[in-house]
């Protein structure tokens, strides 16, 4: 597999994702705009593997992130496949069939009765206690929140101004650092422990390179707009790959 696969791959499943070589310390802003990366889960479905697929390739090719199909999979650094391999396309303990319709019921006369209330939406499950102290990864209005389930708001969004500082959220190290990643812009992830990692992305330039240590509070990045229709900061807090609600961990303001 070409090293800047398997760049794409490392990185996005430490959030975690690509870059052709190297990292730079000063960006261009190239304004423009879409989501963050997106998968849509499609439980009960399976790839196999045949010679010369990449992890990247048949995420791509799928609808999925290489981070989260990674993730789904078990599948570690330097994060290999070979053919033959069964893949999810769906984390483990999904749903593997649809829920059968319920049928109609015939009434007096034989009148059909329609199906009444649908389903409940799933609560967020409970916040997992971290041990990581984290704090605002930047100063600025909250322009977007995190909602469970929807693969378009896996973080937040922060307002601010272009060169703004973007800080770690706390201690730990660059894992990855690049623009790899189509809607992050130019991003940082930073390693907390072997549960937790955060994601800058939209950055106007990153002053940190991959395997630096930092510590919380410590300046990262510039704000930007690189991936993104205004200047901004997207943060993603993730425990084991899995995005939660920033808001559940960062300390009231």
């Amino acid at each position: 597999m070409p090293r800047h696969a398997f760049r794409i791959i490392a990185a996005l499943a430490a959030l975690a994702l690509l870059s052709a070589c190297g990292s730079s310390r000063v960006v261009r802003e190239d304004g423009a705009s879409s989501r963050p990366g997106t998968s849509v889960a499609r439980p009960g479905q399976a790839v196999t593997v045949q010679r010369g697929d990449t992890l990247y390739r048949i995420a791509t090719s799928n609808g999925v992130s290489p981070l989260d199909l990674a993730t789904w999979n078990g599948i570690a650094a330097p994060y290999t496949i070979y053919p033959g391999q069964r893949l999810r396309l769906y984390p483990q303990g999904a749903a593997t069939a649809s829920r059968p319709a319920t049928p109609p019921r015939t009434q007096g006369g034989g009148s059909t009765a329609r199906p009444t209330s649908a389903t409940p939406a799933t609560p967020a499950p409970a916040p997992v206690r971290s041990s990581v102290s984290w704090r605002w990864p930047a100063d600025g209005q909250l322009i977007s929140r995190f909602t469970e389930g929807d693969p378009t708001r896996q973080g937040i969004g922060i307002a601010g101004a272009s060169g703004q500082a973007v800080r770690a959220a706390g201690d730990g190290v660059v894992v990855y650092s690049g623009s790899g990643l189509v809607g992050y812009g130019e991003l940082i992830i930073v390693k907390h422990d072997d549960n937790w990692l955060s994601a800058y992305g939209h950055n106007r330039s990153r002053l940190v390179n991959e395997g630096e240590r930092v510590r919380g509070g410590q300046q990262i990045a510039e704000m930007g707009r690189s991936g993104a229709a205004r200047d901004m900061l997207h943060f993603e807090i993730r425990h084991n790959g899995r995005p939660v609600d920033p808001l559940s961990y960062l300390p009231r303001r």
